[in-house]
C-alpha cells in the first residue's frame, strides 16, 4: 500500500514545478501589518509523495536514466548513465559535470519536482555495461522521501526471484513515460560483479533498481539487457550487482556531507 508522505525541498530549488498546497493556517490574534509576518502569505514549497517516489528519473545532455534514491541525498545509478558519449555515441570514462545533469522526481513523465547534482561518484570500471556499471548522484540536498534500502552485505542467490523497474520506454509501449516495475524472474547466475536473469528492459530503464521480489531492497541496477520493441518481452539481461562495490556507498556518503573527492582513496575494480 502506498503510503503517502510529504517531500519537502529546499526553497534554493526554483527550477520545480510544484503543485500548490494552500496554507490553512489562521493566526489566533492579528499580527503585524506587514504581510511577511502573517502565516497565511507563508506557502512553503511542498509536494505529495509516495514511497515509489523514491525511484527517479536522471536526465543528462544526451540521455535518460532511471535511479533510486538510496539515502536522503543520494541517488544510485548506472555508470553508463553518468559518463559523455564520443562523436559516434559510444560510452566513453569520462564522468559528466555535475551541472549537466538532474534529478526529476514523480512517477510521470511531466515531474512535481527537480533537483540539482552535486557531484557523481564512481568506479574505473563498467562504463560500457556489466561489472562495475554503479554510480551514486550526489544532491544539491536532502528530501524527505523515504530511500530504499541496498542490500550491502548479502549476495543475490542463483533462483532469488528479482524484479527490475525505471522509466524505460519501448517503442510499442503507450505514449507517455511512467515509472514501471518490469516482468523479472530467477537469478539465473552470478558472476563477477554481475547478475545474469531474463527480463523485460525498456530503453530509459538503465541505472534503475533491481529488487528481491516483494521488498523494496535493492540488489542491482539494470545494466546490459537485449530488447525489442515490445516491454513485456523477457529478454537475457545483465545487472551490475550493489554488494560488491560497498565503499562506493561509503565515498558518496562522505562527499555528501562535505569531503572533497581527491581527500578520499581512489575507488578500485579489483577483485
Amino acid at each position: 500500500m502506498k503510503k503517502a508522505l510529504l517531500a519537502l525541498l529546499a526553497f534554493s530549488t526554483t527550477t520545480a514545478c510544484w503543485h500548490a498546497h494552500q496554507s490553512t493556517v489562521r493566526p489566533a490574534a492579528k499580527l503585524d501589518e506587514d504581510t511577511s509576518l502573517n502565516p497565511r502569505f507563508f506557502q512553503p514549497p511542498i509536494a505529495l509523495a509516495v514511497s515509489e517516489d523514491a525511484i527517479v528519473r536522471i536526465v543528462g545532455p544526451a540521455t535518460t536514466c532511471s535511479g533510486t534514491l538510496v539515502d536522503e541525498d543520494l541517488v544510485l545509478t548506472a555508470h553508463h548513465c553518468v559518463v559523455a558519449r564520443d562523436e559516434r555515441g559510444q560510452f566513453t570514462s569520462k564522468t559528466l559535470d555535475a551541472s549537466a545533469m538532474h534529478i526529476e522526481l514523480g512517477g510521470d513523465y511531466l515531474p512535481w519536482g527537480t533537483v540539482n547534482v552535486k557531484a557523481v561518484v564512481a568506479p574505473p570500471c563498467g562504463e560500457r555495461g556489466g561489472r562495475g556499471d554503479l554510480a551514486i548522484v550526489v544532491l544539491s540536498h536532502k528530501l524527505l522521501i523515504q530511500p530504499y534500502t541496498a542490500r550491502l552485505d548479502n549476495p543475490p542467490r542463483v533462483g532469488e526471484m528479482l524484479d527490475p523497474a525505471g522509466f524505460g520506454r519501448c517503442s510499442m509501449s503507450p505514449d507517455g513515460i511512467h515509472r514501471t516495475v518490469r516482468a523479472g524472474g530467477e537469478v539465473g547466475g552470478i558472476g563477477s560483479g554481475v547478475i545474469q536473469m531474463t527480463a523485460s528492459v525498456c530503453p530509459g530503464d538503465s541505472g534503475g533498481p533491481v529488487f528481491s521480489r516483494g521488498s523494496h531492497e535493492i540488489v542491482g541496477v539494470v545494466s546490459l539487457s537485449a530488447m525489442d520493441a515490445d516491454e513485456h518481452t523477457r529478454a537475457a539481461s545483465v545487472m551490475a550487482r550493489v554488494d560488491t562495490f560497498r565503499p562506493l556507498f561509503g565515498h558518496a556518503r562522505q562527499i555528501a556531507d562535505g569531503m572533497s573527492q581527491s581527500e578520499l582513496p581512489p575507488l578500485s575494480c579489483a577483485e
